[in-house]
């Protein structure tokens, strides 16, 4: 069974449930995902480069990581996908720190070096937040990056993201200071 088929056989209670786009579907994780997300994305330095922040640095931080996303999928406010081309995986996507006062979530992706420039961030980055917006009936989904990662900046803006502040030299990434840029994404309801 290909991992698509396996979570698709997987209840869908809570937040997270399937989604497709006309190249990709987005599904839960499974904890094979984890060795994938420690050999393409945790070993790869520029995946973390204006964050510093690498959940799958080492294959225990990522088994934890993938498994704390599959004990989360029946909270109702709890979003984690796989990104799958083909039945490849190419990355992963979640919405977390859901506030229910301000109706409003943060988004984050990370897609494979090997598959950037190809527009599945844009392409994926689109349907989650119809998905939030429209079927969850979250307001606002919020999105942050570093000034310089002008592939982040790119994808949140197509998405149809504005920029809503700058924090200057507030992320620090080893001895580099970078600017924070905030971006929304609102719901037109």
């Amino acid at each position: 069974m290909t991992l698509s088929g396996l979570s698709e056989v997987l209840p869908e209670s809570g937040g997270t449930k399937v989604l497709k786009t006309d190249r990709l579907v987005l599904r839960r994780h499974v904890i094979s995902d984890a060795d994938w997300l420690y050999e393409h994305i945790g070993c790869d330095e520029g995946m973390f480069e204006y964050t510093g922040w690498n959940p799958y640095a080492t294959l225990e931080d990522a088994r934890e990581m993938v498994q704390h996303f599959i004990d989360s999928y029946n909270d109702e406010n709890f979003y984690g996908w796989a990104i799958e081309l083909d039945r490849d995986m190419i990355g992963t996507i979640g919405a977390y720190d859901f506030d229910a006062v301000k109706n409003c979530i943060e988004v984050g992706i990370s897609i494979c070096r090997y598959s950037w420039g190809k527009g599945y961030a844009p392409e994926t980055m689109r349907e989650v937040l119809r998905y939030l917006t429209e079927e969850r009936n979250i307001r606002t989904a919020k999105a942050w990056c570093a000034g310089d990662n002008l592939g982040s900046r790119k994808v949140m803006e197509k998405c149809g993201m504005k920029l809503v502040s700058v924090d200057k030299d507030a992320l620090q990434v080893g001895d580099v200071m970078y600017d924070k840029l905030n971006y929304e994404y609102e719901s037109d309801r």
